[in-house]
């Protein structure tokens, strides 16, 4: 059976399953097994972003030294495709520059999953968004540090 208002997800028998013939291998792997799953305690940099068509959400914190992304962590609300995207974003901006991480597209992150439909794009495809907020984040608290250190 096909799940109402997400034709990706399938319920076998118990268990809801990513259709194959909808998504890319990468993204049935990064669904099934994501990586950097959680939050960061005491993160340089974290946001929050919401999809603006649906209830899909994703937290990122982020861990940066030395103006390098040295460890991401996200959580996530949403479909198949938001948890492999949010995993996926994870994973390409790791020990990344914050200039070279806050570059990282939703385009990009789509390509390196293989593809994801193009009706997922808006509502699953946040983490690149967050990534850019945590960052942005990130230098407001590393400003306010340098105007009051302690």
């Amino acid at each position: 059976m096909i799940v109402p208002g997400n034709p990706g997800v399938q319920y076998k028998g118990g268990d809801f399953v990513v259709s194959s013939a909808m998504y890319s291998e990468q993204v049935r792997a990064h669904y099934a097994a994501p990586r950097n799953v959680g939050s960061i305690a005491e993160p340089s940099g974290k946001a929050v972003v919401k999809s603006p068509v649906d209830s899909d959400t994703v937290l990122i914190t982020l861990r940066i030294g030395q103006g390098v992304v040295q460890e991401a962590k996200f959580k996530c609300m949403g479909c198949a495709v938001a948890i492999a995207c949010s995993s996926m974003a994870t994973e390409m901006v790791l020990g990344k520059s914050v200039e070279e991480a806050s570059q990282i597209s939703e385009q990009a992150v789509a390509e390196a999953l293989g593809g994801i439909p193009d009706y997922k794009m808006r509502c699953s495809n946040l983490a690149p968004e967050a990534i850019r907020r945590a960052i942005e984040d990130w230098r407001s608290r590393s400003a306010e540090i340098a105007m009051h250190p302690k």
